[in-house]
């Protein structure tokens, strides 16, 4: 199959998964909506009934985050840098992880532009939608259908890329050690708030914050504030956009559980009835707590995250900052070039040509 073939079939499917957003169908789609729309629709619909994170909002802002990705121009950009052969005999194993809706696609989606085969190991949390967009993919392009392989354990790979803990890290060491590999661990995003910071700002990092409950990886879940910085302007700012985050029972019972442990230990904490601010060193924060610090010099910050990158997936910060970062609200919106951990997925699985 050729390299352009596999863009105009992803091109296609970016098409038909962009029209989640307004839920109107598109006519050129017509064949492929008679199908596929009413089922995907439902699937989306049932991703609640799987895993009690996958609200409608968030699936569907994933799947059209990822169709954004996926029009010709994006992926023109994106594959421009490299030098991709029309076809590849490789597999690559890919053990993907559930934390938040097709967290996995960007790997799915690398193995197979570059032309290459695709063992997915799909996890238990997210392991509806996209095999239903491999299917999809298929009808789409048939030549897809020896690329792709969904599966319960990884066999006659060439290569692995695995996405998981800190603690299956270690494991998947174990196993794939001798494979030429990719082994993502934790990694956590900060936000560096500025005295100017104001509503509007506080606003834009909140979606930084609370999108997809903070389970991801670029999922804001350490803020640092100028030394003076009144806090009350920070809870007040997102009150109204993010006070309904509550009506999601597991997110309710882990802030309900973290309030009553911190505070059984005597921990203090800050409180605006949805989210809890901890003082803490640690980058990393529980569901329903954000950690935070002040800072009295943003040259010195700097200098601290420097030297913690292996750590951090993101730092974000408002046009006020001096510092170049992501802009508050960009977290969860990743381009096709911002890989996990800073490793170039796709230079990895052409080097093994």
């Amino acid at each position: 199959m050729s390299l352009e073939k596999r863009i105009k079939g992803f091109v296609q499917l970016g098409l038909f998964l962009k029209q989640f957003k307004s839920g109107k169908k598109e006519e050129s789609l017509q064949i492929l909506n008679d199908k596929y729309y009413s089922v995907f629709e439902e699937l989306i619909l049932r991703q609640k009934a799987y895993n009690g994170w996958f609200d409608k909002g968030n699936v569907i802002n994933s799947v059209v985050e990822n169709a954004h990705s996926l029009s010709l121009e994006n992926l023109s950009k994106w594959i421009s840098h490299y030098t991709i052969k029309n076809d590849s005999k490789k597999t690559i194993g890919v053990i993907m992880a559930g934390n938040i809706p097709l967290v996995g696609f960007h790997d799915f989606l690398s193995v197979l532009i570059t032309g290459n085969i695709i063992q997915a190991k799909l996890a238990k949390a997210d392991n509806t939608l996209i095999r239903k967009i491999g299917e999809i993919l298929i009808h789409i392009e048939p030549l897809f259908t020896d690329k792709i392989q969904f599966v319960e354990r990884l066999d006659g790979f060439d290569a692995v890329i695995a996405t998981g803990s800190n603690n299956t890290a270690r494991y998947f060491d174990q196993y794939f050690g001798k494979y030429p590999n990719i082994i993502r661990k934790n990694r956590s995003s900060v936000a560096i708030v500025s005295e100017k910071d104001g509503v509007e700002e506080i606003k834009a990092l909140g979606k930084d914050i609370f999108q997809y409950y903070g389970l991801g990886c670029r999922s804001v879940s350490k803020l640092y504030f100028p030394k003076g910085y009144k806090i009350d302007t920070f809870f007040e700012s997102i009150l109204d956009d993010f006070q309904d985050i509550t009506q999601n029972n597991k997110y309710a019972n882990n802030y309900d559980y973290n309030k009553a442990v911190y505070l059984m230990g005597s921990n203090q904490l800050l409180d605006n009835g949805f989210l809890l601010l901890k003082e803490e060193a640690s980058f990393v924060s529980p569901v329903g707590v954000m950690n935070y610090e002040f800072y009295s010099s943003i040259n010195e910050l700097d200098n601290h995250l420097s030297k913690n990158k292996e750590e951090l997936q993101c730092v974000v910060s408002s046009n006020n900052s001096p510092l170049k970062t992501l802009a508050f609200g960009e977290a969860q919106c990743p381009g096709l070039s911002d890989y996990a951990d800073g490793v170039d997925t796709v230079a990895f699985i052409l080097g093994l040509q």
